[in-house]
């Protein structure tokens, strides 16, 4: 797992410096231009440790949220 960054060229992410194999699944955070993106190493860290729980299944769908919120609503 790794975090990196790129930019949106033509409709398409072009990340540079960083090979991707065909097929990898990726996960995309947007800001606005001009906002800034930055991650402390912690920050890193607790981000990837969250990324693995996710693969390893451990989390919350977003079906059982909104049946969870049906009950309470």
């Amino acid at each position: 797992m790794q975090v990196t960054t790129g930019t949106v060229v033509g409709g398409k992410i072009i990340i540079e410096g960083v090979h991707l194999t065909e097929g990898s699944v990726v996960a995309v955070l947007s800001r606005e231009p001009g906002e800034p993106f930055t991650l402390s190493p912690e920050d890193e860290d607790e981000l990837l440790a969250a990324l693995a729980e996710i693969e390893r299944g451990e989390f919350v769908s977003a079906d059982a949220v909104l049946e969870s919120l049906r009950k309470f609503g």
